[in-house]
């Protein structure tokens, strides 16, 4: 494994070699999927990360996980992911489990993805700006297989430390560890006018009912005042707390 540590952390690409290798890898997935059939994506599965993965690890790491990981990579979406648009996830003993007992899953967040295109302006994922939402997951996926690389060699991974920013910029050529793809707060602004705090109103088993923007994710979380609520504030004002779709408020 030694030759493989000095191997993955002496890799470099230059950021115009990391951009021919993406736009390589987005023609070989748009070929091979059967659901990304373009560069905005609208449908995606396990399948397609899986593919992903395999074009990565050959056009940019050649074949480095084939060679030296023999633990499991697994992949999964979720669209409960409301802040971070990936996620590498393992067991906090890694670096005591047995090589090929190892197992790292990569989680990709699809909200960001589909919804990519709700609000204008420039959209970039580390450092790097985007113009479509298949360069945002080619660019979320690659700071994923950081985290991985770290798991597999140093047991921890943290994207705020050098050792990471120096590997994901030597891979691929980032220059930041977050990004800045369009969230629920700023979908609600951009196109409903929405503000959390904003006095809104909804409509409600026949009736409309008025109260206060408290929170923003897939739906708005309102706080109607209600002295029989099971919320108080602390000037002792009860709420009943609804969750209600952006489109339907006021």
């Amino acid at each position: 494994m030694q030759q493989g540590i000095q191997e993955i952390l002496n890799r470099k690409h230059s950021s115009g070699e990391a951009e021919n290798k993406r736009k390589e890898i987005s023609r070989n997935l748009i070929s091979a999927s059967d659901r990304i059939n373009g560069k905005s994506i609208h449908t995606i599965s396990t399948a397609d990360l899986e593919l992903l993965f395999g074009l990565y690890d050959r056009i940019f790491l050649d074949h480095w996980f084939h060679r030296y990981y023999r633990g499991n990579l697994r992949f999964s979406l979720s669209d409960r992911m409301t802040k971070s648009a990936g996620k590498t996830i393992c067991r906090r003993d890694i670096h005591q489990t047995r090589p090929e007992e190892m197992v790292i899953e990569i989680r990709i967040g699809v909200d960001f993805l589909f919804q990519y295109d709700q609000i204008e302006g420039g959209k970039t994922v580390c450092g790097i700006r985007t113009s479509n939402s298949l360069e945002a997951l080619q660019l979320v996926f690659e700071h994923e297989l950081c985290h991985a690389v770290e798991f597999i060699l140093f047991g921890k991974s943290s994207c705020a430390q050098q050792r990471f920013k120096t590997l994901a910029n030597n891979l691929f050529g980032h220059m930041e560890s977050y990004h800045r793809l369009p969230t629920y707060k700023q979908i609600a602004s951009q196109k409903f006018g929405l503000q959390i705090g904003d006095v809104i109103s909804f409509p409600f088993d026949g009736t409309e009912l008025t109260g206060i923007l408290y929170n923003i994710n897939k739906r708005a979380t309102v706080l109607v005042r209600d002295p029989e609520g099971a919320l108080a504030d602390k000037h002792g004002d009860r709420y009943t707390k609804f969750y209600v779709p952006l489109e339907l408020l006021k």
